[in-house]
């Protein structure tokens, strides 16, 4: 029987225990993306936390001895056929379907097409190139599934998100995700062989909504780049090179614009605080930084008609995404970032605030309270009621200093979650499911 590992946290329905140290980490992994690129840029598109998770998993895991080859589907024409992201880390472009026009939804008829490129960029080494499969999302799952029989490795799959949980928490006006999703990663979770949580709940939401055997849950929570996400030389700094106001009081949104991230809980809560003192509205400046996404691209000026009609368009100004370092600026400008998501598997927007000295107003909800400390990094939001994220804002004009103290208890807290700590026990992981493979293996050749 396989074993449970949580390196930073146990689970409410599974045992704690660790992995047994010693076994044979991979030399090289097969990691597939299938609807988004590492090299996109985040915040647009289908680009967001996890193309961040992988490329610096795979930068960590290289770090460690550990090759990496990333198989992604072209999305523009021209790409070189393999692209290296970092030493140890190459991406293969794989060509399935039209390269533009595709939006997440439409890539299940290409998976067949995907896994066909897949099994051609393997024939041309020799047996045992790959020693194990990692698949993330969905679609993912099911091109790992048949690569990792077709090899006789063994499967890990990370969900980020999950058909069911997010079903269960769904934005006004947002859309279910379809059946189909939920069957197929229904069968992803019976077929591989370790699962990687981002957190406790998540494991605990595996083994309830899609009844994994809680013995392949291994609970790794994502990293952050400290080298990147750090207070630097602060929050009046940050201002000047951003050309902002140095007196404002900015609640930053940062992320994919789409209803379940729920960035017009932001401005109407900022309606709110309007309403309630009009005389705040020349301290106010409220930058959404961040692209539509998701079906946030069925109406992409959703949100400027929305600041619109709240009558606060003079106060919120929408920017496009930036790289990591513009946006670690953005961070160290801010007051607070606000995460008012319906859900979120962890957050990773949150602990790259935190590391950069700003604290966190998000949520209750998935990760979120494990990535911020409610009352000492930031607070956390019960619900999605406008009137009470504007109470929390106004307790920050309300005591200049909370910003500042906050941020430095967030910047502490952030130390704590490096991708080296994360890729270590990634590597765990993978030295479990080798080793309990190659047993089963053994047992099934006797």
């Amino acid at each position: 029987m396989s074993q449970y590992v949580s390196r930073f946290g146990s689970s409410r329905m599974t045992p704690r225990l660790r992995f047994p140290s010693g076994h044979r980490k991979p030399r090289r992994i097969a990691m597939l993306s299938v609807h988004t690129s590492p090299l996109h840029q985040p915040g647009t598109g289908d680009a967001g936390g996890m193309n961040v998770y992988i490329v610096e998993l795979a930068k960590r895991l290289a770090a460690i001895n550990i090759e990496v080859e990333i198989f992604t589907r072209a999305t523009t024409g021209g790409l070189q056929p393999v692209v290296e992201l970092a030493p140890g880390v190459l991406v293969r472009h794989v060509d399935a379907g039209p390269y533009e026009g595709l939006a997440k939804e439409d890539l299940p008829p290409q998976l067949c097409a995907f896994t066909h490129g897949v099994m051609r960029a393997w024939a041309g080494h020799r047996p045992g190139h790959y020693d194990l499969v990692h698949s993330h999302y969905w679609l993912s799952g099911h091109v790992g599934w048949l690569a990792a029989e077709r090899w006789g490795v063994p499967l890990v799959h990370a969900m980020h998100t999950m058909a069911k949980v997010k079903n269960a928490a769904l934005a006004e006006g947002d859309t279910p995700e379809p059946a189909s999703r939920v069957i197929g990663e229904t069968q992803i979770v019976a077929a591989a062989d370790r699962l990687i949580a981002n957190t406790a709940e998540e494991s605990d939401e595996l083994v309830r909504f899609y009844d994994a055997d809680p013995a392949k849950v291994a609970v790794v929570h994502p990293g952050v780049n400290l080298d990147v996400f750090r207070p630097a030389d602060g929050r009046a700094a940050a201002r000047a090179r951003l050309g902002l106001p140095q007196d404002a009081f900015i609640p930053l949104f940062a992320g994919r614009i789409q209803p379940l991230k729920a960035p017009d809980i932001l401005l109407r809560a900022v309606a709110v605080l309007l309403e309630r003192d009009p005389s705040l509205r020349h301290r106010l400046f409220v930058p959404v930084v961040g692209g539509p996404s998701g079906s946030g691209l069925a109406r992409p000026e959703g949100l400027q008609k929305l600041a619109a009609r709240l009558g606060i368009a003079d106060v919120v100004h929408f920017h496009r995404p930036v790289g990591q370092e513009q946006l670690a600026d953005w961070f160290r400008a801010a007051s607070a970032l606000v995460m008012p998501s319906y859900s979120e598997s962890f957050g990773l927007v949150a602990i790259e605030a935190q590391a950069a000295g700003t604290p966190v107003v998000a949520a209750a909800v998935g990760g979120l309270p494990v990535a911020v400390r409610d009352e000492e990094t930031g607070f956390l939001v019960p619900g999605h009621d406008p009137a009470h994220y504007a109470d929390v804002l106004a307790a920050f004009l309300r005591n200049d200093s909370l910003a500042d103290r906050m941020g430095q208890a967030a910047a502490r807290h952030a130390q704590s979650f490096g991708w080296g700590t994360a890729a270590s026990a990634t590597a765990d992981v993978y030295a479990a499911a080798m080793h309990e493979h190659r047993h089963r293996t053994r047992a099934h050749l006797r």
